[in-house]
């Protein structure tokens, strides 16, 4: 018994079944989630680009200022946040507004997402773990680290270039052009700030990649050796 048991506990670490694919693709869109939903909220990392990135002397208003109309907008990305969005002391014009709109949706779509695959990744976690069947972690972890790595990628290559791509897949329209004159917030909100973003995306499902690969191979090793310690056993 104990010998047919540790042959499947082999099979179930080893066989990459197209379940541990689908699997994979469900776990990379639960990462990129809350890798997105992390950085959104994540407003350190902001506040550090504002002396990084000179964002005071290049917009031409104080650290104060900045923080306040960026928190603002921040508040507003939030999908918990049922008010318009009213900047404290900068103007905003109808098309700037829509399109914060439009990023707004976006954002909630991915905290959905994000709720939809965690309850599913969840499931699969306590049916998988109820089988000793962890193949689908390696899988995960691999499927999650592909399109990141692709997308890092391509931004080293040419950011601005990635970046325009982007708001033309996302948006119907051109209302994320801002003129600086009637829409001043795109003065504290400088490329490189998205740059960052975009990197730290990368890096948190990179991360929950090696977790998974970490826990993989804890788990095959612990397994193996649960066996081993089984009188008897010739493995």
């Amino acid at each position: 018994m104990y010998h047919l048991q540790s042959k499947q506990m082999e099979v179930n670490m080893k066989r990459f079944k197209i379940t541990d694919l689908l699997i994979g693709i469900i776990f990379t869109l639960l990462f990129i989630s809350l890798a997105v939903v992390i950085t959104i909220n994540f407003r350190p990392l902001y506040y550090m680009d504002i002396n990084l990135l000179n964002i005071e002397a290049d917009s031409g208003f104080s650290k104060n200022v900045i923080l306040e109309n960026y928190n603002a907008l921040i508040d507003y990305s939030s999908p918990f946040f049922k008010e318009a969005l009213v900047f404290p002391t900068l103007a905003a014009s109808a098309s700037g507004l829509q399109h914060f709109i439009e990023v707004k949706n976006i954002f909630t779509s991915f905290y959905v997402l994000g709720a939809i695959t965690l309850i599913l990744g969840i499931i699969i976690i306590i049916q998988k773990s109820k089988k000793n069947d962890f193949s689908y972690l390696l899988v995960s972890a691999i499927t999650a680290i592909i399109l990141p790595s692709l997308l890092g990628f391509f931004l080293f290559l040419d950011f601005d270039r990635a970046f325009v791509i982007f708001h033309k897949i996302f948006f119907k329209n051109d209302y994320w052009l801002f003129d600086p004159s009637t829409d001043p917030v795109i003065t504290i909100l400088p490329d490189a700030f998205f740059l960052h973003c975009a990197l730290l995306i990368i890096l948190i499902v990179l991360l929950f990649s090696i977790l998974f690969i970490s826990v993989y191979f804890w788990k095959k090793r612990r397994l193996s050796i649960k066996y081993r310690r089984n009188k008897g056993l010739k493995l």
